[in-house]
């Protein structure tokens, strides 16, 4: 596996806890009923993987290690969910027998893998024939803003590189039809959705929390660590994103990608 670019800072878990099954898998929704048996690769903090819960038979909840694994569990348990399990599992190998879900959901991981093709295969053989492997990511060059922030520009440069550095793919929302057809599947249907950001609330919220983020994660320790960013520059693009969501007439969206590849 690789390093996590960002983290679990609170800064980045308040973007994490954010995400619901309606704003996050809106591509699979649809495909889903009361009998379906799940699986979710890279739960975080577990807002998806409750809220698909309360639309299936069962959910699997997998993360890397148990400290990651215990947000969704404690989030369960908080919401009187029963319907869930928790396995530590590296998507790359995972210790589950072939033809097991019904469903296989992963959302903003495969940016982050060592090797998103052999996760997706992994994916593919653990789920039932016919089944559904779904996929969301996002694509940080797809990404658009305005009014014009230098600071923003640099940020994007910033994460480019420490997350290519820490070995993921941060344009990985493009690359999902690709990755899916070299893992062998031949029935993709491939979507795009976004994340938009326009309002006061909703600018002071996403702006509020990389300006937080920039500071305080482990992309800023990182940046720090390996002399791409002093702390005054980290203090100045923090600086940067408060004062975009200032801006009356701000705009930020998000660009994902989507595939929903049928085993």
């Amino acid at each position: 596996m690789n390093t996590y670019t960002h983290g679990h800072h609170e800064s980045v878990l308040r973007s994490h806890r954010w995400r619901t099954a309606e704003n996050s898998a809106p591509h699979l929704l649809p495909h889903l009923t009361p009998e379906t048996v799940l699986l979710d690769v890279g739960a975080g903090p577990g807002t998806i993987s409750v809220d698909l819960a309360s639309r299936v038979a069962s959910v699997t909840a997998t993360e890397v290690g148990e400290a990651e694994l215990a947000l969704s569990r404690d989030l369960a348990d908080e919401r009187g969910v029963t319907n869930m399990r928790f396995e530590v599992q590296d998507v790359h190998a995972l210790d589950v027998p072939d033809d097991t879900y019904d469903v296989v959901h992963a959302h903003q991981v495969l940016q982050h893998v060592a090797d998103p093709v052999r996760a997706l295969r992994e994916m593919r053989r653990v789920t039932r024939p016919g089944g559904l492997v779904a996929v969301r990511d996002s694509d940080y060059h797809g990404f658009t803003w305005f009014p014009a922030v230098p600071e923003l520009d640099e940020w994007m440069d910033l994460y480019q590189a420490a997350a290519r550095a820490n070995g993921g793919e941060p344009d990985a929302g493009r690359r999902l039809l690709s990755w899916a057809r070299e893992a062998g599947f031949t029935d993709v249907v491939a979507t795009s959705s976004t994340w938009c950001f326009t309002d006061d609330a909703d600018r002071g919220w996403w702006g509020g929390m990389w300006a937080d983020r920039i500071l305080e994660s482990a992309m800023a320790a990182q940046l720090l660590d390996e002399g791409r960013a002093t702390r005054a520059d980290l203090e100045r693009l923090s600086a940067g994103w408060r004062r975009w969501a200032e801006q009356p007439d701000g705009f930020f969206s998000i660009l994902h990608g989507e595939v929903l590849c049928r085993a």
